[in-house]
């Protein structure tokens, strides 16, 4: 009652992280309190409802898996739905009240993408016009880190960041929380590039491998004089790609240098498609 109390216009922090303590010490804490923080979302004092939806993103934010896991089902996502529904309490919850909920509902769709039924239910507003558009979350939305995240992703590699990431989410500064907020947001961006990077190099060294093979099957045929005119013109576009597919090495392994694996991988790459365009062009010529 104490992080929700509607008499006081400032958040009480102290009170809102000894709630998420609790949460985390009790076994059936994960799964009460969403209860408990519903109901005070419904309320209709303005400052409580408010106060009350700070608290639940400053769980979502400090209360792991199992609180993820309850939000996520549908017994939750309706009361927050009643909220905005004017079959409910839509008519008279005040605007303020609506967009946060909104908000909250929408940066979940984005922090949570695996979850479908956060994704179905947002949906379903739009459907029926009681969310017109996407909302804009403002620079301090309290947002927890990306969960579940591959191993070895950079929240783990980069430990000066990991660290100065966890300080500032403790904190109860808005400033700090913008900060976190921004910090987790380069670090997503620099998580997605390398992903790319990962997903590029893997598509192109299967191209050149794939390619090399179908090559050297018609410089058989065509050394045995057996290769169709169709065949010819597949071979010679063959060869153009091969070409092409060079600069892109290159550009890949430019992109690994700090990846000892992943270099050693594309110049292996490499070097098998210089040998089969050298053998291209000797057996073509001769």
């Amino acid at each position: 009652d104490k992080a929700t109390e509607p008499g006081i216009p400032e958040e009480n922090w102290e009170c809102i992280q000894r709630f998420c303590d609790q949460v985390n010490a009790d076994s059936d804490g994960a799964s009460l309190a969403p209860r408990l923080l519903a109901h005070k979302i419904q309320s209709p004092q303005e400052m409580e409802a408010l106060h009350a939806l700070t608290v639940l993103e400053t769980c979502v934010n400090n209360c792991g898996e199992r609180f993820h896991r309850e939000i996520a089902k549908f017994r939750f996502l309706n009361e927050l739905i009643k909220v905005l529904s004017p079959k409910y309490y839509g008519t008279w919850s005040s605007a303020k009240v609506k967009s946060r909920v909104t908000e909250v509902i929408f940066s979940w769709t984005v922090w949570f993408p695996q979850e479908v039924k956060i994704r179905d239910a947002y949906q379903m507003l739009k459907k029926q016009g009681i969310v017109k558009e996407d909302p804009k979350l403002p620079e301090d939305k309290i947002l927890p880190p990306p969960s579940p995240r591959p191993q070895n992703s950079i929240f783990d590699r980069d430990e000066e960041k990991s660290k100065l990431l966890a300080r500032l989410l403790k904190s109860s500064h808005t400033e700090d929380l913008q900060a976190a907020n921004r910090l987790i947001k380069s670090m997503i961006k620099e998580e997605q590039e390398k992903s790319a990077q990962v997903s590029r190099r893997v598509k192109t060294i299967s191209e050149v491998s794939e390619s090399i093979k179908h090559m050297d099957e018609l410089l058989e045929n065509y050394k045995r004089q057996e290769l169709s005119r169709s065949d010819q013109e597949t071979l010679q576009t063959l060869f153009q790609r091969c070409e092409k597919l060079r600069p892109l090495l290159f550009r890949l392994a430019s992109e690994a240098v700090d990846d000892d694996e992943a270099l050693a991988e594309i110049l292996q790459a490499n070097d098998k498609l210089i040998q089969a365009l050298r053998q291209y062009r000797q057996v073509v010529a001769s």
